[in-house]
């Protein structure tokens, strides 16, 4: 039986708030907030080549800042308006392989990316009137057109939940935490994420199964107080999953 090891094995500095991939490309895109520091950090991996192209990169804004989508080697940031709401202002694009900056436009907000690029609107008008720009260089293309511009669909899977009882036999363990995993099959694999209690408190793990042989297996979190949602995701042939909140793995199934 051969065990799989990861691809990709990435620790960063802050806690994984949010992943987005590129369709057309497959990098990986990782906003990273550090709280202690009040910092959030862009991170780019290479899911088929397993590079990182640049990591702890920032904008002149160090805190009020996230990601907004990525497509066709362009990474789309936004700042907050405010620290205490969730309101987005501006458009930072950079180079999703070099982390260059390629243009920027703090009088308009994201709404949402399509088959044919970003749709934003500017924040100085009351009425929301929805426009489609030119992801590479920031200009107006037209007025959006909801027959034209579909939203962009992606190839990500998020597994499915079932109950322990319903997996075979000797998939789970018997002491599956509220009888509940998450799992879905690809390639001849099965995954299964799910918690156990121990002296009280959470652990997640994560399981990988041909059959009924684990072929890989890896302790998520643990000492938690309240479950965690579903533990990864697939892209293509990629599963990925975050560790620790600080860790990104990728495995190639």
């Amino acid at each position: 039986m051969t065990m799989l090891q990861p691809f990709i094995s990435h620790s960063l500095n802050g806690t994984i708030w949010r992943l987005e991939i590129d369709e057309l490309n497959s990098t990986l895109m990782a906003e990273v907030r550090n709280v202690q520091d009040k910092l959030t950090t862009f991170t780019a991996i290479g899911l088929q080549t397993g590079n990182i192209h640049f990591t702890g990169y920032k904008t002149q804004e160090r805190w009020l800042t996230g990601i907004e989508a990525v497509y066709n080697n362009v990474l789309l940031l936004h700042h907050y308006k405010n620290d205490t709401g969730p309101e987005h202002q501006g458009v930072i694009a950079i180079n999703a392989t070099t982390s260059a900056n390629i243009w920027s436009n703090y009088a308009i907000a994201f709404d949402h990316m399509s088959i044919n690029g970003p749709v934003i609107y500017q924040t100085a008008f009351q009425n929301k009137k929805l426009l489609l720009l030119d992801i590479h260089t920031g200009d107006v293309k037209r007025p959006f057109d909801v027959l034209q511009d579909k939203p962009l669909p992606n190839n990500i899977v998020i597994p499915g939940i079932t109950t322990a009882d319903q997996m075979p036999a000797g998939i789970v363990p018997a002491n599956a935490f509220g009888n509940m995993v998450h799992y879905h099959n690809h390639n001849n694999y099965r995954i299964v994420s799910l918690h156990t209690q121990k002296k009280g408190v959470l652990q997640h793990h994560l399981l990988i199964m041909q059959g009924t042989n684990i072929v890989y297996r890896d302790l998520l979190n643990t000492d938690i107080q309240k479950l965690q949602p579903e533990a990864f995701v697939l892209h293509k042939n990629a599963l990925i999953y975050i560790k620790n909140k600080a860790e990104i793995k990728v495995l190639n199934l």
